[in-house]
């Protein structure tokens, strides 16, 4: 730890607190995580599930973790600094988002988690405090602490993710949940990212399923049978209520972002789309512009990459091609537009909506 010093602490939390430092030999400043257990050797603390899942995930999206220092048996990780998370983000601000910018924190998100599940891991935790920031400009999903891999065996603990981001199996203690809870929790997040608001404050799970129904209604037993049965499981019965239209509760957003956020809110995780999903667009033009960025790019430069391209997207220009450090030709940036209406032509649908659907529209399970 003798390469750092730390400023001051940023947070407090249940497994550690985390605080602000800088490298002496570079002077880059870092946010060092450090653990309230001990550990007393390098195995015990490389099976933490942070540890394995960050070691695999290095994405423009995802926090990067620069080292794992083990000290006097005390465990502390070593993490790009950013300066704020989405919260505060929100928090700070006066006026509420733009349309265009709700997209481009979204896409990001997609993009981050998107990864995370093409490489067998899902989150578990996705709240705004959970993202981190450079502004709108740049987000990344940070805090893996309850990330699992999806190829690992059920059940699951069900007291995962906060409140009011849990996914409806998750409240009715389903152990057999997936990478769809972090779909929903993602379209929590974009109806806040529009409103300021949370959409579902719920006080308890109980209150959280009220809430939900409230403005998703009852659901369906023939659209998700095995939600009622998780329900009866418990002695539960569904509050009943008629389906509140989003457009009622978020006015300022599009019909083509409201029908995503209402793909995103399914009750049944199985007819959620997929986070690649939401991001396909019929010509894939930016998710294939995007995905054309190098490892090298992410690992020498992300941040300059990435601030510039959604920047491009927000405020549309052509800066002219410039050079890296490194030598290389940077990417010449255009305007990439991230429409909620192409995204609803690639939204998933199950095999039975096929039938009825345009051919293009199709389902992948995670």
């Amino acid at each position: 730890m003798n390469r750092y010093v730390q400023l001051h602490q940023l947070g407090d939390g249940t497994y550690g607190s985390v605080a602000l430092a800088h490298r002496v030999d570079t002077g880059e400043k870092v946010a060092i995580k450090k653990m309230k257990r001990k550990y007393y050797s390098w195995d015990e603390a490389m099976n933490l599930r942070e540890v394995k899942s960050l070691k695999k995930l290095n994405h423009a999206n995802v926090v990067k973790l620069r080292e794992v220092i083990r000290e006097n048996d005390t465990l502390y990780f070593v993490f790009e600094y950013m300066k704020e998370n989405l919260y505060q983000l929100m928090k700070d601000r006066e006026k509420l988002f733009p349309e265009s910018v709700v997209r481009n924190i979204l896409y990001q998100v997609l993009q981050g988690l998107a990864f995370m599940h093409r490489h067998g891991f899902f989150h578990r935790d996705m709240k705004p405090e959970n993202l981190l920031c450079c502004g709108p400009e740049l987000v990344k999903i940070a805090d893996f602490g309850l990330a699992r891999e999806v190829r690992s065996r059920p059940p699951y603990t069900d007291y995962v993710s906060t409140r009011w981001y849990r996914a409806p199996e998750v409240l009715l203690h389903s152990t057999t949940y997936s990478c769809p809870i972090d779909i929903w929790a993602v379209g929590c997040i974009m109806a806040e990212l529009y409103t300021f608001r949370p959409l579902f404050p719920g006080t308890s799970e109980i209150d959280q399923i009220f809430k939900i129904c409230s403005v998703l209604g009852t659901p369906d037993k023939r659209e998700w049978y095995e939600g009622h049965q998780l329900a009866a499981n418990m002695n539960f019965k569904f509050p009943q209520f008629k389906k509140t239209p989003l457009s009622q509760l978020i006015t300022n957003a599009s019909s083509e972002g409201l029908t995503l956020l209402d793909a995103m809110l399914h009750w049944n995780p199985a007819k959620r789309p997929t986070a690649q999903h939401s991001l396909s667009t019929k010509s894939g033009s930016t998710s294939s512009r995007i995905n054309m960025i190098s490892s090298n790019d992410l690992e020498n430069s992300h941040y300059q990459i990435v601030t510039r391209l959604f920047q491009a997207t927000i405020f549309p220009s052509r800066p002219t091609p410039e050079r890296r450090g490194n030598g290389r030709q940077a990417l010449v940036q255009e305007q990439f537009p991230f429409e909620f209406s192409s995204i609803i032509e690639s939204l998933a649908y199950p095999e039975e909506a096929l039938r009825e659907k345009d051919s293009k529209m199709y389902w992948e399970n995670l």
